[in-house]
């Protein structure tokens, strides 16, 4: 399992210390659009404790942004795969990221949600990928019926 404070870190250390694009880096983007990278985590969860991993993400929604995070959401899962739950948070950049890590860190609440989840086992795995939303393939509305 990875945790973010000092806990195991195992493979997501490895990430936290890659070489990134100066781009990524950078804490005010060149570009005229706002670029956003999202953390992407996708959970493995013990399927026997979804009300308890619930009640962890919806933690989650008070810490991240206090913590300089922009949430955009937790998702359980609902039908089919009934171990697999996902988390979505948004930065300006790899910077801002590093930023709220350390926010994150120093968070007493925060240190109390990483603390209950390995207590208790919710969480068997955690896998995370930073990704970017494609322009023109990202929150795009539903034609209206008829349009083509």
């Amino acid at each position: 399992m990875f945790f973010l404070l000092g806990k195991p870190l195992s493979a997501w250390a490895l990430v936290l210390h890659k070489d990134y694009p100066a781009s990524l880096l950078a804490s005010q983007r060149t570009s005229n659009k706002d670029m956003t990278i999202t953390c992407f985590i996708r959970y493995e969860i013990d399927p026997y404790q979804r009300e308890a991993f619930k009640e962890y993400a919806e933690n989650w929604g008070r810490i991240i942004p206090r913590c300089g995070g922009r949430l955009v959401g937790y998702f359980l899962p609902y039908e089919g795969t009934n171990n697999v739950a996902w988390g979505l948070i948004a930065f300006d950049s790899l910077a801002s990221y590093k930023a709220y890590r350390k926010k994150l860190k120093a968070d007493a609440e925060a240190r109390k949600n990483f603390e209950t989840a390995v207590a208790k086992r919710i969480i068997l795995r955690e896998e995370r990928a930073f990704v970017e939303a494609v322009d023109g393939a990202f929150n795009v509305s539903a034609a209206p019926e008829g349009a083509r």
